[in-house]
């Protein structure tokens, strides 16, 4: 699914709290490299017909071998390539359902994963457990929330799956589908019972992931979900002070459309963070003149000064700043 945010997809959800560093960096949650939510490359190596009819072969060898262990690798692989023929006969002849692979996953997280519907649906009809986890804590769910596979998303909702269960980060799969830009996935979780207010462990919460990466569309779906505009997170950051220090991936116009809306929705401009920050102060250090203009308008006053002295203008990053500063 090519949700709105497909293209500024980064690699994790991360544990700073710091509004430049916003959801990036080493010790991100989402898929890393090596990580048990990655997606495998040999999954894409070969053709479908060609992997699933050398599992088909593997199975026969394994088969008259007596190899049960076998028989579950070979599960695993027919889960990530989607052979469903193959995954059948390997149930049918011992392969467990709940085997689980170095990183944790069992053959759903594997299939959900990757985007195999009929799989999927296999495997819940075969009674796999919904709800399992893999090493980094991570659900059938949230890991196709991170894909972006909306149907599979579906089918495990309707299984049962806990839109509320968050990984060992405490990042959720609509923590998940808010940093991506997915409106409909939001949409979906938010009707399953997602929590629009759960926080994970560096105290982000939806939101702050949608507006801190210029997400207007998903901030919307959040506000009119009853999400406060002016709730405190991580540092002390509100919603707007994240919005007004937007990933440099976002359009600078999107990140103003961001800032516009949680005004018009009665963000205020002069609450501090934990180092006596205000948006206005944010949005000059990162450089995002359009959003400085924006929150003057508003009534932010530039004259404030942080917890070391400074004030919007000691802390803007370029000119285009300093000049919209100065009118």
């Amino acid at each position: 699914m090519a949700g709105a945010g497909s293209s500024r997809k980064a690699a994790g959800l991360a544990a700073s709290a710091c509004v430049v560093a916003l959801l990036l960096g080493a010790g991100g949650a989402l898929a890393q490299t090596g990580s048990p939510d990655d997606a495998p490359a040999v999954y894409s190596s070969k053709g479908a017909g060609i992997a699933c009819n050398e599992i088909a072969q593997d199975i026969d060898r394994k088969k008259a071998d007596g190899e049960r262990r076998e028989l579950d690798f070979l599960l695993f692989d027919a889960a990530g390539r989607g052979c469903l023929a193959e995954a059948e006969t390997l149930v049918e002849a011992g392969a467990a359902i709940e085997a689980r692979d170095r990183f944790g996953n069992t053959p759903l997280l594997i299939a959900a994963r990757m985007g195999h519907e009929d799989l999927v649906a296999y495997l819940l009809g075969q009674h796999a457990a919904v709800g399992q986890t893999n090493l980094a804590g991570s659900s059938a769910l949230l890991r196709a929330v991170l894909a972006g596979r909306r149907k599979v998303v579906e089918l495990l909702l309707s299984a049962g799956a806990d839109p509320n269960l968050a990984n060992k980060q405490g990042v959720t799969p609509l923590d998940a589908a808010t940093f991506s830009g997915e409106a409909r996935l939001v949409k979906i979780l938010l009707a399953a019972g997602a929590d629009p207010q759960a926080e994970d462990r560096s105290g982000k919460a939806p939101i702050v992931y949608a507006a801190g990466r210029g997400f207007t569309q998903v901030v919307k779906i959040l506000l009119d979900a009853g999400v406060d505009p002016n709730r405190r997170y991580g540092n002390d950051l509100t919603a707007l002070m994240w919005a007004a220090g937007h990933a440099n991936d976002a359009p600078e116009a999107e990140g103003l459309a961001t800032v516009e809306l949680l005004l018009a929705r009665g963000a205020k401009v002069g609450p501090l963070d934990n180092r006596g920050r205000n948006a206005l102060m944010i949005a000059a250090e990162r450089g995002h003149s359009l959003a400085v203009k924006a929150l003057l308008e508003a009534g932010a006053d530039p004259a404030i000064r942080d917890g070391q002295g400074k004030t919007a203008l000691d802390l803007a990053a370029d000119d285009a700043v300093r000049q919209a500063l100065a009118r």
